[in-house]
């Protein structure tokens, strides 16, 4: 066969295949973490179905961890791919998606008939509209927040819940409308365009003021003494600032001062911003 047109068939291939794709093999470290992860998803689907919701709830944050792992780990060692980017979004949906639909299925929703699993149902959706969307708008929106609710957050609201309900003395199912009511909320919140804040930019090995330091050990000690309450204080408490933010910034557009003027002084007048002229 004629070199040219070999080269052509070679560059033709490469065009539908790029290099990185190409390339035989995958990670082993950074994807065992994101396997561990989906096992703890899987895990927790399993227990919602026999009715151990306490072991459910507690695999999702177990999830939660490894996930966080996988990707630190890729980028300490140099092992990002585009293969572990959508194992790691596949996981994802199982882990944050479907797990704390089925638990929450299982825990409340079902008393509520149809109504009950479409929540559920729409939950598992939004949390792959979540991901898809998040996974085409990498590099394009500011990465210090999140357009919409994280799903690893949506799905620390619903287990932090059911080791609340545990923690208080509550047992087996809770049929109350709340739950119906925040796994719509949730959900809506996901796909919405709202910012939250992502923590992104924050740098742990920086130097910090003393006090820093030991208000970190007074917060991770009170998170150790009653981790129930904490963790559904904080998930919850992230999960409601997005909106809040949202509000705030929407009233100062519409009552903050109007344009061209000023506060009013001392004697309660405004005072005008444009320059005075002659008369």
């Amino acid at each position: 066969m004629d070199k040219n047109v070999k080269r052509e068939r070679f560059l033709r291939r490469g065009k539908f295949f790029p290099k990185d794709q190409m390339k035989k093999g995958v990670y082993i470290l950074p994807n065992l973490f994101t396997t561990a992860s989906l096992f703890a998803g899987i895990y927790a689907i399993i227990s919602s179905i026999q009715g151990q919701f306490l072991h459910a709830a507690v695999a999702i944050p177990i999830s939660l961890i490894l996930d966080g792992l996988d990707g630190r780990i890729a980028r300490m060692t140099h092992t990002t791919s585009s293969f572990g980017v959508e194992y790691d979004s596949l996981s994802d949906l199982v882990a944050f998606g479907v797990a704390p639909s089925v638990l929450a299925y299982t825990w409340s929703l079902s008393s509520f008939g149809k109504w009950g699993w479409l929540a559920a149902a729409l939950f598992t959706t939004c949390g792959a509209l979540r991901l898809a969307r998040f996974n085409v708008q990498i590099g394009v929106i500011d990465s210090r927040y999140f357009n919409g609710l994280a799903i690893p957050a949506a799905a620390i609201v619903v287990s932090s819940t059911v080791l609340l309900y545990d923690y208080l003395g509550g047992e087996g199912m809770f049929t109350h409308v709340s739950i119906l009511i925040g796994m719509i909320a949730l959900s809506l919140l996901m796909v919405s365009s709202i910012k939250f804040y992502s923590f992104k930019d924050l740098h742990f090995l920086s130097r910090e003021p003393f006090m820093t330091v030991v208000l970190a050990v007074i917060l991770m000690i009170i998170v150790l003494a009653e981790p129930q309450i904490m963790i559904f204080t904080f998930a919850v408490s992230y999960a409601i600032s997005g909106p809040a933010l949202w509000v705030l910034q929407t009233a100062r557009r519409l009552f903050g001062p109007a344009k061209g003027t000023q506060p009013a002084d001392a004697g309660g007048a405004k005072t005008e911003t444009k320059p005075r002229t002659a008369p």
